[in-house]
């Protein structure tokens, strides 16, 4: 008995938590300004009110800290939740307000204008009168804002205008906040045109893209929401507003040429973010002559401009991303009065419904890099100072054709000091910046081999914090234009030109090493295929060395392999790829430590002279200092004298914590702690 009891006390508890997770944001959002409004007492919310208007928000906790809506300050104020009412000389809002009709209800709520418009429409004894019907009720300031000869019009013929307007704001049935789903929609009492339901995860909920105020308040008969303006209707699909508005010819004619009229036609629910004729004019008509002949990039553009949800102006309070039909993000926000598509205010109507959706006008056209050439990828972002030198060396069709490239383009502050002068040499290392395929980095492997248009091999590293092509790491995102891929890299490419072998001889820096090898017999090591990281003392690093210690190193073949190893690293490690410590393996054993700070690269804490000089078998290092083995260093060698401070320190640690228990041996320690002070 007790565990059947036990049993249904659970399953009362889980429907109550399942019950709470189904609330509607509306209800969650209402929820939270409950919370912070309970000090004020019963039935209190705190709602934000935007600074020098009467708009007012019940918000979420990350808008709440904010203070802000669209980038205005906002006040907090405190009043009684929807559906309560204060009581003299109580605390809070501790009483519910009277259950009466909906006529009743629209004074009580803040509709006393349609409360009086129902009265003069003769509506009033059917919302007085038995039945279930929920009503938005526009409030005193919507009518308010409607144009003078619009509702001049709704009250010269209060029995035909003002009344069907009137029951298109009318359901044939009582429904909440929670019934309101996003994207569906309620047959109106007038002629059972449709009206259009969006309910979006901040809390706010739009009727035809007006926005419900305060919501749920019940009445004998049915139940009031209180919206911010007249609602009018709709018939219109997203398509015949392109084809009816003299401000989208343009548009018009781009539709039908990519064949999207039936998805602006068909049932769905989407914004179309709808270019003007205006919009298409700033466009260079080059520009514009490529995308509108080319039937993918046409589709790319225009399905850039239509997002896979409807999202209504009055929702937007903050920045979110939304997806759009080509695939990628915008950022939609708002700033003051004004929407804005990342970033920037180009909306210049909203909120022209359909039954399909919501249309906003814009007065740019927003070109997606899928319909851009690597040109005018380039151009526009911060490797122009790259691009600029391709055009330089006429190397520009290679970036604006449809050659399927990928290109390697430096950021603009690789140029800081300048930018090189254009001859042969340049423009071949500029060809080799140039893929011959169109590349996405997310499928480059370890190891792969890439060819450039100069005909040169170049190889993938991949590593645990970076994507490298030899010497070059990819700083940003891939940028994937029509036919070409844009790689943003941190420096100047360096092909590999020969061996290791091959550069330390041409390098007259590494004369001295050079020899050293030819002894140690690594010539053939280092002329192999492989994958090395040399750290490559140059002849200062050997002109350093006391003259004795460097007579004893060359004239020692088995001892000079040995340090010379230690300087060759068994992978190959870009200075791309290096963060605070690499712990690198030498072909002698040990390990190499090296170390970035500060834009300088260390290699056991000493400062490296030339980074990434590359080879067709590894990368080389100059450095001005030579490498010693661990063995080597004087104070890890057991035929070493001891530092007499060192034992004392050793002996010393050992034993403090031995005397601190012991007073015997607390002498002992006081005279080893007066030794290391002498």
């Amino acid at each position: 008995m007790e565990r059947g009891v036990l049993l249904l006390a659970l399953a009362w508890a889980l429907a109550a938590t399942l019950s709470g997770a189904a609330k509607s944001p509306y209800q969650q959002v209402l929820q939270h300004s409950r919370l912070r409004g309970r000090q004020h007492g019963p039935n209190v919310c705190a709602v934000q009110k935007l600074l020098g208007t009467n708009r007012k928000y019940y918000t979420n906790c990350k808008q709440w800290y904010q203070r802000k809506v669209c980038g205005k300050s906002t006040m907090i104020s405190y009043e009684c939740c929807p559906g309560y009412e204060k009581v003299p000389g109580e605390k809070g809002c501790p009483a519910a307000l009277p259950l009466s009709n909906i006529y009743d209800t629209l004074g009580i709520v803040g509709a006393s204008t349609t409360q009086l418009y129902s009265e003069s429409s003769n509506l009033r004894p059917e919302i007085e009168g038995p039945g279930s019907f929920t009503i938005f009720a526009p409030n005193n300031e919507a009518w308010l804002a409607l144009p003078a000869e619009m509702l001049d019009s709704l009250v010269s013929n209060v029995n035909i205008e003002l009344l069907n307007a009137l029951r298109y704001h009318m359901v044939n049935r009582r429904v909440l906040t929670d019934d309101l789903k996003h994207g569906t929609s309620l047959p109106s009492m007038y002629q059972n045109i449709d009206i259009q339901i969006h309910h979006y995860p901040n809390g706010i909920v739009t009727v035809n893209c007006a926005r419900l105020l305060k919501a749920d308040h019940h009445a004998t008969n049915g139940v009031v929401h209180l919206i911010d303006k007249v609602i009018a209707t709709t018939t219109n699909t997203i398509q015949q507003i392109v084809e009816t508005n003299e401000n989208l010819e343009t548009l018009r004619a781009a539709v039908a040429a990519s064949g999207l009229n039936n998805l602006l036609e068909n049932d769905g629910q989407f914004t179309l973010l709808a270019p003007t004729n205006e919009a298409f004019e700033k466009i260079p008509q080059k520009t514009l002559n490529r995308i509108l002949g080319d039937p993918e990039a046409l589709k790319d553009l225009l399905n850039h401009h239509i997002l896979k949800s409807a999202m209504c102006a009055e929702a937007i309070i903050a920045g979110l991303s939304m997806e759009t039909l080509e695939g990628t993000m915008l950022e939609v926000g708002c700033t003051g009065d004004d929407l804005t598509l990342n970033g920037r205010p180009i909306i210049a109507e909203r909120d022209v419904l359909a039954i399909n959706g919501v249309v906003h006008f814009v007065n740019e056209l927003l070109i997606p890099d899928s319909a851009k050439t690597l040109f005018e990828l380039g151009q526009e972002s911060d490797v122009s100072t790259s691009i600029d030198l391709f055009r330089q060396a006429d190397l520009s069709s290679h970036l604006t054709g449809n050659e399927r490239v990928t290109l390697l383009a430096p950021v603009n502050t690789v140029f800081k000091d300048g930018t090189p002068s254009i001859n042969r040499n340049t423009k071949s290392l500029l060809l080799d910046h140039i893929l011959k395929e169109q590349l996405s980095s997310k499928y480059l492997y370890h190891g792969q081999k890439l060819e450039t248009l100069g005909d040169k091999e170049l190889r993938v590293f991949v590593y645990r914090n970076n994507l490298c092509i030899e010497n070059v790491c990819i700083a940003a995102h891939d940028r994937r234009g029509r036919f070409g891929t844009l790689f943003t890299v941190d420096k100047m490419l360096t092909p590999p030109v020969g061996t290791v072998m091959d550069v330390l001889k041409a390098d007259q820096r590494f004369s001295t090493l050079v020899a050293a090898i030819q002894s140690a017999g690594l010539m053939e090591t280092l002329n192999r295929p492989g994958t090395f990281t040399v750290f490559a003392p140059t002849n200062e690093a050997f002109r350093a060395m006391p003259q004795g210690e460097l007579n004893k190193l060359m004239g020692n073949a088995k001892e000079l392999a040995t340090v010379l190893k230690y300087h060759i690293g068994d992978e190959i490690l870009v200075s791309g790829a290096v963060g605070a410590l690499v712990r690198l393996k030498s072909l002698q054993g040990d390990k190499i430590e090296i170390s970035a700070k500060n834009n300088v690269v260390n290699v056991n804490k000493e400062p490296i002279a030339e980074t990434d000089i590359m080879a067709t078998n590894g990368v080389i290092y100059a450095v001005n200092t030579v490498l010693q083995p661990p063995a080597f260093r004087p104070q890890e060698r057991g035929d070493e004298p001891a530092d007499p401070a060192l034992e004392i320190f050793k002996q010393a640690s050992a034993l403090s914590k031995v005397s601190q228990r012991s007073a015997r041996l607390a002498p002992v320690y006081s005279r080893l702690l007066a030794r290391m002070k002498q």
